[in-house]
């Protein structure tokens, strides 16, 4: 066990003696410090002493990031609680900060849940700043309240219980892991009631075309037009067509992976011709690539809120020169119930339609019925887009002769009419 004086100088250039895998440097000035070295190049600090007549050692931290002087703090510390009968690792044990226990549980859980990184985003900027410090086991519901307080009024009601969700699933995921812990968050706190939260908004069909066409001349990037046109064609969420990779792609199929899928299953999507022109060719020297980037493939779109701005001003100078009423307030979201609600107008089934938006069938069906339903999918989406392109294009792609109950008489456009 070499001992010398540490400075910051050895402790820069530190290595481990030739031969060993570590080697203990211990501190001449503070009896039990050591600083160790291994043979990959990492620095930490180490104390050593004995406690109920065992050896034992305890961590400090690493080299740079804990320096020679703050070790050397931790040392006296440490001698201090020895002499006074402590346990060293007690007495110097850090409190569990929220933060610390937030990137625990991002560590643990977070990483299997399609929106885990998400979560951690909107903690890091919305929570950290006011509790990310603070022993999580000192936190009380008073300094949530206004946490809470201070997101609605800034960033709206929505978003203070969405960041009320997440703060809560830590805090239980906390208390089940902890023998003392019990999470401060009771029933009530929430500042929205989810019925009335829930949004019912549907594209009218003046307003569809007032979007499909707006596109055209909006100052938005090159894949946008396609990526918004694809959301509406194939009734898929945000993230999930903007995650459209081309791995992802087999003739007229579309699998979305289970990794990034809100049922955690893989979910089919049937391709229409018109969804199909939407994606574009290779990117030069990609093996594979994202179908919406501004990258050349590399990065999936996700300048969301710049893009749709630029558009709803779009849509807002052209009824404006038309001298009509201004588009209410819409979300790409809404595209997907608007193709929903297309499809009932279509006389879609209701099992067709709700397999197309991948929702489950609860029941004793979820259970027993295996089917896949690839071509019911398939003619509900070709239905959604001839009932698309009659709203925007007055087109009739497909004819349906019907014979009506007075005589005969030719129909067309009959599932694609608005």
């Amino acid at each position: 066990m070499p001992r010398r004086a540490l400075t910051d100088r050895f402790c820069a250039h530190a290595k481990a003696a030739d031969g060993e895998v570590q080697t203990d440097y211990f501190d001449e000035n503070r009896k039990g410090l050591a600083l160790r070295v291994t043979q990959n190049g990492t620095r930490s600090w180490t104390y050593h002493f004995t406690w109920a007549g065992k050896r034992v050692r305890m961590t400090f931290g690493t080299y740079p990031a804990t320096s020679l002087g703050k070790a050397h703090t931790l040392a006296d510390e440490a001698r201090a609680a020895l002499e006074a009968g402590v346990d060293p690792r007690t007495a110097l044990a850090q409190p569990e900060t929220f933060k610390a226990i937030c990137e625990e549980w991002a560590e643990r859980e977070g990483a299997t849940l399609r929106t885990g990184g998400g979560r951690k985003a909107t903690l890091a900027r919305l929570v950290y700043p006011e509790l990310g410090g603070r022993p999580i086991r000192d936190i009380r519901r008073n300094e949530i309240i206004r946490v809470l307080d201070h997101i609605e009024d800034e960033s709206g009601p929505v978003m203070a219980d969405q960041t009320l969700a997440f703060i809560r699933r830590v805090f239980n995921w906390h208390a089940s892991r902890s023998d003392d812990f019990r999470s401060p968050i009771v029933p009530g706190m929430a500042r929205t009631k989810p019925k009335r939260r829930a949004r019912k908004r549907i594209l009218a069909d003046d307003e569809i075309r007032d979007v499909w066409k707006a596109l055209d001349t909006a100052d938005v990037p090159t894949c946008y037009p396609a990526y918004v046109r694809a959301l509406l064609l194939t009734a898929t969420r945000r993230n999930e067509a903007a995650g459209m990779n081309s791995a992802e792609l087999d003739g007229d199929r579309w699998t979305i992976p289970g990794r990034r899928y809100k049922t955690k299953l893989d979910h089919i999507v049937p391709l229409t011709a018109q969804a199909k022109a939407l994606i574009g060719g290779k990117p030069g020297g990609c093996k594979a690539w994202f179908i919406f980037s501004t990258t050349g493939g590399e990065r999936p779109f996700s300048g969301f809120s710049k893009a749709k701005a630029s558009l709803d001003a779009e849509i807002a100078k052209r009824r404006d020169a038309d001298g009509r009423e201004q588009m209410p307030r819409w979300t790409l979201h809404d595209l997907r119930r608007t193709a929903r609600s297309l499809m009932s107008r279509a006389k879609v089934p209701a099992d067709h339609a709700e397999r197309v938006l991948g929702h489950v069938i609860g029941g004793v069906r979820e259970t027993y019925d295996r089917y896949e339903y690839l071509d019911e999918k398939r003619d509900a989406l070709e239905t959604l887009a001839r009932q698309i392109d009659w709203i925007v294009h007055r087109r009739i792609i497909s004819v349906t002769l019907r014979r009506v109950a007075q005589g005969s008489e030719a129909r067309v456009g009959d599932t694609a009419r608005s």
